[in-house]
């Protein structure tokens, strides 16, 4: 590996078009960096986590799956929920697709509902309901990838494997000196190779997994993405980012790109108190969940009111935008209202719509700026 700059040195490295990592001297850092590590994370990571301190690894895949791209605060009440309605791998593959992504419903990033509910099944008909112990074998179950495989490999089972998510993406990048983007393909296996080289050897199960939460700890909690907490950093006098002054370039943003826009206009069918839902297909946005009636424009939304045997009348609604990753969504919604009883409605829809009392909409998975224009409205539609 080539060196990186010393403290003396008095510069800033410079990015190079290709990957690079750096190391202190000849493996100096690499060395102890496992043993550092498991140190700070005895003394100062977490260890009251909900799904920390079991082997079960159900419930470890459960809290890795939610965690992915979803803040510890967030996951902590949906894992509590999803404890008390799926106690177990095979009470969540026997329970209806649509249970599951009611209760996801908030979470975001809903494939991994979808894969969750897929991966489950798998597990109980290829695996008899028990979790295998293998990094390849986990990695061939539905959404689970190489990290979180070994993730659950090494807190399941004590498997001495490697992870890499987004917090330790981080890490390595400043204290290693990785230049690039973490997303682009050679500097992500440049870091896959890095961290496989740290890993503990000859250490014990308990060290491996104290191992693997001190990388997720470390990038979750004081190697932060804003602010880094580099005065109680175990790494601070060799880490290449705090060195050169380079805490807020590495590791290096993603190349920025125009954030698209996109337009569509959702249809409120109400009847009193009820509005129809309509199920969104299995893949794309919002797939599988409960949302409103959506078409391009205006003029549309009229058509899909009048195919639900209304006069065509809509009235605006206040617009409201959600912005996904890769794109914003603005959201214009038009208010249609009938007066027929949800019985006689309901003979207009089909398997795929749903009149629902704005008070049950915790049975539904519905996405959460649709839940959020219902739940506004609710007071003048009751």
């Amino acid at each position: 590996m080539p060196s990186r700059l010393t403290p003396s040195s008095g510069q800033r490295s410079t990015p190079s078009a290709a990957p690079a990592v750096s190391t202190v001297s000849a493996s100096a850092l690499a060395s102890g960096f496992s043993t550092r590590l498991i140190a700070w994370q005895r003394k100062h990571g977490r260890h009251d986590l909900p799904w920390q301190n079991t082997r079960d690894a159900y419930r470890i895949w459960l809290s890795e799956i939610m965690l992915q791209q979803t803040q510890v605060s967030t996951v902590i009440p949906y894992y509590a929920k999803f404890l008390a309605r799926f106690p177990d791998v095979a009470a969540l593959a026997a329970a209806p697709v649509d249970d599951v992504m009611a209760l996801w419903a908030g979470l975001g990033y809903y494939t991994r509902a979808r894969n969750l509910h897929r991966c489950a099944q798998a597990v109980v008909e290829q695996h008899g309901g028990a979790f295998p112990a293998s990094v390849e074998e986990l990695a061939e179950l539905p959404g689970i990838g190489r990290s979180t495989a070994a993730a659950i490999a090494s807190f399941a089972f004590g498997a001495r494997a490697t992870i890499l998510d987004g917090n330790v993406k981080r890490v390595l990048a400043r204290v290693f000196g990785v230049e690039g983007f973490p997303g682009e393909k050679k500097v992500e296996n440049a870091m896959w190779t890095l961290a496989e080289s740290l890993l503990p050897s000859n250490a014990s199960d308990d060290e491996v997994s104290a191992y693997t939460q001190g990388l997720m700890d470390f990038g979750a909690t004081l190697c932060v993405r804003g602010k880094p907490d580099c005065l109680r950093c175990p790494f601070a006098a060799d880490c290449v980012a705090n060195v050169t002054g380079r805490q807020r370039e590495l590791p290096a943003a993603r190349p920025k790109k125009a954030v698209p826009t996109r337009r569509t206009w959702m249809l409120v069918l109400r009847d009193g108190n009820a509005v129809m839902l309509e199920k969104r297909p299995p893949s794309g946005i919002w797939g599988g969940l409960w949302s409103l009636p959506e078409a391009a424009d205006e003029a549309a939304l009229a058509t899909r009111a009048r195919e639900f045997g209304g006069d065509g009348a809509v009235s605006p609604l206040a617009p409201l935008t959600h912005v996904f990753t890769h794109f914003k969504l603005d959201i214009e919604p038009r208010l249609a209202e009938f007066d027929r009883g949800v019985g006689a409605l309901a003979a207009l829809g089909d398997a795929d719509t749903a009149w629902v009392s704005l008070s049950d909409l915790d049975s539904f998975g519905v996405p959460a700026p649709v839940r959020k224009l219902l739940e506004s409205l609710q007071g003048s539609l009751i």
